[in-house]
């Protein structure tokens, strides 16, 4: 029996950037009711729409350059080489952009509707600027193992975040209202500013932030290896296609909803009903996150075990369960979890449902994508990507002068489903991961059969529907148990994750 099991390994790491991820996302969404209470739904449709265009420019900023590092510094003798090649390259092309955002915001802004608030897409230039230079020291970080500061770097960010935040949008206006104000308030709040601060906050926060790493990008030997770049940037460019279609199939949905829905039709209130809801997935998108942070470099130190596909192949098993557990509690319980939200929200909770399962989908990619990121075939991630941005794109154009931002919802579901199929049957040519299929599918359509019964029961008393919903999600977790209950024996008798056995 293996000694230290790496799927042990991979949960407590998990745990510990889990637990950066848990405090940064309950801190973070605590903006959410503060944002839904205070701004009504065609001023959060701004926040919501402006975000947007920020991830799919994030995407470009970095190109790839996060999974690169990891690659390339597992693979190298001389880390630190690729790590100042890193820096330099995204310190080159952050200066580029810094300096076209300074000359040409006031056009940009003009041609995305925002003419009379270019002030935000310069605010929103510099965090992106600020946001790309961090992207390599916090993937040192977590490439050294170094949580600890990794986490307290994440949660200071939020921290200083909604604290600009709780200044700029609550304490000025109240001091301003209640005839309180003084020279330093008048010099730099504006009512007019509105959603503004929003942006400045985050600003601030990026500013302080990399302002924390400027001791370690200090004493970095400034060497650069024209070699190593063009080897990154080859292996990294396919992932920049990848992720600029996987945003694509994350926030387009904002941008179209403002330009395909009918003409009698608030589309900023609409996409602000749309954003608010989509927060709701909170906890599916946490799990996600923190798989994530974990399981990349964790996915590459594994390359070289024997039991490595076994291993891949029960780490989607676990994800898988985990996934429906949370889909089920989110949308079972969905009558606590909608007070995140302020109620003028109320009418988009239909979405939440589908967005989860979206989501857990998405997951699941993420497990299957291990086998390009392995053998070096990134090209594939930017064509599975490619297909589900087209998938997206064609729902929501088609759909949404009829359904809304109902068809964004299901624009999502059908893109990372449509991702998931490619990239297991493509992958399992390339990469014979022994995934089971079947029982996977059995757990995803348990998921969902238990949750459309739940929905059809139709029951008013909110306390009896939260009751029987309990029961619901007890009847999953004993399927579970009875279909697990060799592992579960093993766990119980061991105390340790023994799963895999040496072979004879």
């Amino acid at each position: 029996i293996i000694r230290m099991n790496p799927l042990r390994q991979l949960a407590g790491q998990t745990a510990i950037y889990g637990l950066s991820s848990v405090v940064a996302r309950v801190l973070n969404y605590l903006l959410v009711p503060f944002y839904t209470r205070i701004f009504e739904p065609a001023e959060y449709g701004v926040v919501n729409e402006l975000y947007a265009y920020v991830a799919f420019l994030m995407i470009i900023l970095t190109y790839g350059m996060e999974t690169a590092f990891f690659r390339f510094s597992s693979k190298s003798d001389n880390s630190p080489l690729v790590f100042s090649t890193s820096i330099i390259s995204l310190l080159i092309t952050s200066a580029f952009f810094t300096l076209a955002v300074i000359l040409f915001y006031p056009f940009i802004a003009q041609i995305i509707g925002y003419g009379g608030q270019k002030e935000f897409i310069l605010i929103l230039g510099l965090i992106l600027a600020f946001d790309a230079l961090t992207a390599i020291p916090f993937a040192r970080l977590r490439l050294q193992n170094k949580a600890l500061r990794f986490m307290f770097i994440k949660i200071f960010n939020i921290s200083a975040n909604i604290g600009f935040n709780l200044i700029f949008l609550l304490l000025f206006p109240w001091l301003t209202n209640n005839g309180y104000s003084f020279f330093i308030v008048d010099l730099i709040y504006n009512p007019d500013f509105g959603v503004g601060y929003v942006f400045l906050s985050n600003f601030l926060a990026s500013l302080f932030t990399l302002i924390f790493f400027l001791n370690d990008i200090r004493h970095i030997r400034f060497r650069f290896s024209a070699g190593i770049l063009k080897n990154m940037l080859a292996y990294s460019l396919p992932l920049l296609i990848a992720g600029f279609a996987g945003t694509v199939n994350e926030v387009i949905d904002r941008i179209l909803l403002r330009y395909r829905l009918p003409s009698d039709v608030n589309a900023l209130e609409q996409i602000g009903i749309y954003g608010a809801n989509v927060k709701i997935a909170v906890l599916m998108t946490l799990f996600i996150q923190m798989f994530r942070y974990a399981s990349e470099p964790f996915f590459f130190s594994q390359e070289k075990n024997k039991n490595s596909l076994e291993l891949y192949a029960s780490i989607l098993h676990y994800f898988t369960i985990f996934g429906v557990f949370f889909f089920l509690v989110i949308s079972l319980y969905i009558d606590l979890f909608k007070h995140i939200i302020d109620s003028a929200y109320f009418e988009g909770l239909r979405v939440v449902p589908i967005i989860l399962l979206g989501n857990l989908m998405l997951g699941i990619y993420y497990n299957l994508s291990v086998w390009y990121k392995l053998k070096e075939l990134t090209i594939f991630g930017a064509l599975f990507a490619t297909i589900g941005a087209l998938v997206t794109l064609a729902i929501n154009w088609v759909f949404i002068p009829y359904y809304g931002y109902m068809a964004s919802a299901w624009g999502h579901l059908a893109s990372y489903s449509t991702m998931v199929v490619l990239s297991w049957l493509i992958g399992m040519h390339y990469f014979r991961v022994p995934y089971n299929i079947k029982i996977i599918l059995f757990y995803l359509l348990a998921g969902i059969g238990i949750f459309l019964l739940a929905s059809a029961l139709r029951i008013d008393s909110i306390y009896l529907r939260i009751t029987v919903n309990t029961v619901f999600i007890v009847i999953f977790t004993i399927i579970v148990a009875y279909m697990e209950r060799k592992v579960i024996v093993v766990l119980l008798r061991s105390g340790n994750f023994r799963i895999f056995k040496k072979n004879e």
